[in-house]
């Protein structure tokens, strides 16, 4: 069976594998890293900065697949310093309606090009 694969020209991908890939209605989203498009560079400034980043660039990667934050149902938060958790949840609250989908945040050692958080999410077709 092939992937059907998703790409959102908004999203930058610092690997070989695609934005998102669609399988039995789901569609499971790479983890985004606060990567601005339009300058290929990791966005500066705070958790809250950099949260904002990665949800711009998974909220292009669901419409690439014409899906909004409403079909999400689960998110997995990584970050570098639990510390940032309030920053992070103030920026994440704003993303999703209620009932919120469910929800994992791990605290990880590093991530890709020093970034303080990465998310991905898993979406569902109606």
């Amino acid at each position: 069976m092939a992937r059907k694969a998703f790409n959102a020209k908004e999203a930058v991908a610092v690997g070989p594998y695609s934005h998102a890939v669609e399988a039995g209605g789901f569609l499971y989203l790479s983890g985004q890293t606060p990567i601005d498009s339009t300058t290929g560079k990791l966005v500066e400034g705070d958790i809250t900065d950099q949260t904002e980043q990665c949800f711009n660039n998974l909220m292009h990667v669901l419409a690439s697949a014409d899906l909004t934050s409403d079909a999400v149902i689960k998110v997995k938060v990584f970050l570098t310093d639990m510390e940032n958790f309030h920053g992070m949840n103030s920026v994440y609250e704003k993303q999703f309606s209620k009932p919120f989908p469910a929800r994992t945040t791990i605290g990880v050692k590093e991530l890709p090009l020093g970034a303080q958080v990465e998310i991905e999410m898993v979406a569902r077709r109606a």
